[in-house]
């Protein structure tokens, strides 16, 4: 029996309205993530696209499918190529050993579902 496919775009959905109500719950400890997030995506020395890269990585090599979800997605929306994300997951793995080699697959397969769906809602519009 196959291990069932973790669906991604799921799982940021119900994070995300998960986050919705921790928004209105501890509103001010939101915040200030908001704003360090904001402030550390904010293109500087590095462009958007490679903190991205930076994060999916930590993501799989500290275990997290809401991260791998989040910065997958960004990933497909900023063009970052099939190429750049696995060898940002090369470098993830290379730090994590062999739990970050199984959540560095579990990364490919969240970019490739995010985008599925970008180049499904390209061809509808």
């Amino acid at each position: 029996m196959g291990a069932a496919v973790k669906n991604y775009p799921e799982i940021v959905s119900n994070i995300s309205a998960n986050l919705k109500i921790l928004r209105t719950d501890i509103g001010p400890t939101m915040q200030g993530f908001s704003a360090m997030a904001q402030a550390a995506v904010r293109p500087g020395a590095l462009d958007k696209k490679t903190k991205e890269l930076m994060a999916l990585a930590i993501g799989v090599a500290t275990h997290c499918d809401g991260c791998i979800g989040f910065h997958s997605e960004a990933l497909v929306k900023l063009g970052a190529t099939r190429a750049e994300v696995e060898e940002a997951l090369g470098m993830a793995i290379y730090m994590g050993g062999g739990p970050a080699l199984m959540y560095a697959a579990d990364a490919i397969g969240a970019y490739d579902q995010f985008q599925k769906m970008a180049v499904a809602s390209v061809s509808v519009t």
